[in-house]
């Protein structure tokens, strides 16, 4: 396991706002390594483990965006039935509370597999294709 900062940012849940953290990370030369989105109706909660938080933050805050930071800790773990069960259970059995969890798997050697949810799927799709 290796400890790592998180970036969270809270936006208006509008159209374009994740374009707009999206085009602040590229402009600063910052992949996302993982994501996880939460909505409500008003607002998302994103949380982010970038290639360079420092600079992700940087960028986000230039964007206008209010960026927090949190320590976490990430893990390698095989892909296959069991292993994230395995990993709590170490964890639960040193009394080590999980607040929340998320996870990106490569989709290839060179690439993360994203789902995106939209109201207008078929359309999507031609544009993503």
């Amino acid at each position: 396991m290796a400890r790592t900062t998180q970036l969270t940012v809270t936006l208006e849940n509008k159209v374009g706002m994740l374009a707009k953290l999206g085009k602040a990370l590229r402009r600063a030369k910052v992949n996302i390594v993982a994501m996880s989105v939460a909505d409500a109706a008003d607002v998302c909660v994103i949380r982010l483990i970038t290639s360079s938080a420092a600079k992700a933050a940087a960028a986000l805050k230039k964007a206008r965006m209010v960026v927090c930071k949190q320590p976490v800790v990430t893990a390698k773990l095989a892909n296959k039935p069991g292993s994230l069960g395995a990993a709590a259970a170490r964890l639960a059995k040193a009394k080590v509370n999980i607040d929340y969890v998320y996870g990106s798997t490569g989709a290839g050697k060179e690439a993360a597999l994203i789902v995106f949810a939209v109201d207008n799927p078929a359309k999507a799709a031609k544009l993503l294709k």
